[in-house]
């Protein structure tokens, strides 16, 4: 195998300082973060990676795991605006975006319609047990992700700058719930698995909650340098042979003949048996914009391999529907991944 030479940035050396600022205020982030959350590190890694790629993203996870929290505490680390939905069966779209109001003005007496703002209106916005309430409700997100924006009686109302939607589900209780679309699945860059604490990190839990010691959370950066660090992250160079390896990636998790095209002569032929539909072009995009960040929190100012395959698993879980012999071979979308990315570097690398 033939070795690449590393690829030289494009960043001027105002770039590369405020890189190296990005860097430190990840760390620091992290840090206070940290003060409250404990254990979790690669969980806020990757929702670092998603706030700083403009992207949302679902944390999926039992309950009791700080997902919540884990939320709120980035918000307060961020100084950002941030509203929390609890997501209901009864929970109307209106209860999200607002709605308009017939109000008199005490003054002149008269009437007029006044749009008051829903708990959509806000930096960060925690959708808190996405799938109880009904599809309905569920697509009143969808326009405010894709957009950040809302229509109300044919207005268009812009949602503020930055602006995420981070949702939360639930993996074990599925009676009475409504499963996300696939549609709406995709409008999501990461889906986050939260999984149980280690020993000593669950130690660690149970012995700061359950004491008099309340930490405090210091803001690290605002709203203002959060879209400054989102720019510098598209301007970070991803070399054409990374852009192909993400795009392989992507490529493969489609079944011949998928949606009457041709049918690719390189998908493997597990991907054949188990998956129904692969990832679409939002993928690959989200592969490169995520790598992108990531390679800036490693202190690398330009994308490598490593970063596409260590960001591969959140981007892809979620877009690659698997069918019926998948769930009798228990087969998850994980291990197809896996595979895929033990499969690739062999074509994707010279």
């Amino acid at each position: 195998m033939a070795l690449r030479a590393e690829p030289v940035t494009d960043l001027t050396d105002d770039d590369l300082d405020a890189a190296e600022h990005l860097r430190t205020a990840a760390d620091r982030l992290v840090a206070e973060c940290g003060k409250v959350i404990v254990g979790q590190a690669e969980v806020l890694e990757q929702l670092l990676i998603a706030v700083l790629s403009r992207g949302h993203a679902l944390l999926v996870g039992v309950p009791g795991l700080a997902k919540t929290l884990m939320i709120r505490t980035l918000a307060d680390g961020m100084a950002m605006s941030f509203n929390r939905v609890q997501f209901t069966p009864d929970l109307m779209p209106s209860d999200i975006t607002g709605t308009e109001m017939l109000q008199e003005d005490k003054a002149t007496g008269g009437r007029a319609f006044r749009f008051l703002h829903g708990p959509i209106f806000a930096n960060l916005v925690l959708a808190d047990e996405i799938n109880r309430t009904p599809p309905k409700t569920q697509a009143a997100l969808l326009e405010a992700m894709q957009e950040k924006q809302v229509t109300v009686a044919g207005q268009r109302h812009p949602l503020p700058n930055p602006f995420f939607v981070l949702a939360t589900q639930n993996p074990i209780e599925q009676e009475g719930t409504y499963p996300l679309p696939e549609a709406q699945q995709d409008r999501f860059m990461f889906t986050i698995h939260v999984g149980y604490p280690s020993e000593d990190d669950e130690f660690r839990v149970i012995e700061s909650t359950t004491s008099a010691a309340a930490p405090r959370v210091e803001r690290v950066v605002d709203a203002d340098e959060v879209l400054r660090m989102q720019e510098l992250v598209r301007r970070v160079p991803a070399a054409g042979y990374v852009i192909r390896y993400a795009l392989k990636l992507v490529r493969l998790t489609r079944p011949a003949g998928q949606n009457g095209e041709s049918p690719d002569a390189d998908v493997p032929d597990f991907v054949k048996k188990y998956v129904t539909w692969g990832a679409g072009p939002r993928a690959g995009q989200n592969l490169i914009l995520a790598a992108k960040a990531r390679a800036l929190l490693k202190g690398r100012p330009y994308v490598a391999l490593e970063d596409v395959k260590a960001v591969a698993l959140p981007v892809l879980r979620h877009r690659v529907i698997t069918n019926y012999n998948a769930e009798a071979d228990r087969v998850t979308p994980d291990e197809i991944v896996r595979k895929l990315l033990a499969l690739v570097p062999r074509d994707g690398e010279q």
